[in-house]
Parts: C-alpha cells; sequence; structure tokens
C-alpha cells in the first residue's frame, strides 16, 4: 500500500495517524516533491475508476491561472488534464492510497481510509 500525501495537509496527517494505528505496512510518497509522471498519474486514475478532472483541486491557484474550470471534460481532453497534474502536482487531491488489491482510494475521510485497509 502507497499513500500519495502532502505533509502540510491536514487530511494527509489524519490518513498516515489512522493507518499508524492500525498498524498498516504502507510507504509514503510526497507527491509534491516525488512527482507523479503522467503514466502514473494514469495508472492511479485506472485504479481509482475515475477521470483527472474528478481528481484535481480546481481551488487552487494554478487552477484558476490555468483557467480549469472551462476546460472540457471529455475523451479528448484527458490528456491535457494528465499533463497539468503532471507539471502541477498540487492541483492533485489528496491523500490517494493505492491499496495492496490493485485498486485505489481518496482518502479525504476515514471511512475511506477504512475502505482501503480493508482491500487485501
Amino acid at each position: 500500500m502507497e499513500i500519495w500525501i502532502n505533509p502540510a495537509c491536514s487530511k494527509c496527517r489524519s490518513a498516515v495517524g489512522l493507518l499508524d494505528a492500525e498498524g498498516a505496512e504502507y510507504t509514503v510518497r510526497r507527491y509534491l516533491e516525488d512527482v507523479p509522471s503522467e503514466d502514473e498519474i494514469r495508472e492511479v486514475l485506472e485504479r481509482l475508476g475515475l477521470e483527472p478532472w474528478d481528481i484535481t483541486r480546481t481551488q487552487e491557484a494554478a487552477a484558476k491561472e490555468l483557467g480549469l474550470k472551462e476546460w472540457a471534460r471529455d475523451e479528448s481532453s484527458r490528456d491535457r488534464w494528465i499533463t497539468a497534474l503532471a507539471e502541477h502536482p498540487k492541483l492533485i487531491q489528496r491523500p490517494i492510497i493505492t491499496a495492496d488489491d490493485g485498486s485505489a482510494v481518496v482518502a479525504r475521510s476515514e471511512d475511506a481510509v477504512r475502505d482501503a485497509l480493508a482491500r487485501k
């Protein structure tokens, strides 16, 4: 199991705390420092069953500068969104846990973290 975090994020700290409390084995990826490639983002999206716009933090300054709210949300625009996430990792929703069963969850709630823990 791997968790993508920003240590400054309270939701990330809560998720890590819950993983620790449950004795989970996991690795931490500080995705602002160890930026995921476009291929890694595609893989995580597939595991999540989501589209790139579903995991984009549209209130971030970079999102506003790029005008993301105006971007099309369709298959022809998918690569453009993925490129933006790779070039501006702060736009990626967090934390994301990739579970051992090949799935992933956006772990912004205790229930979502527990869901990831239950996936074997």
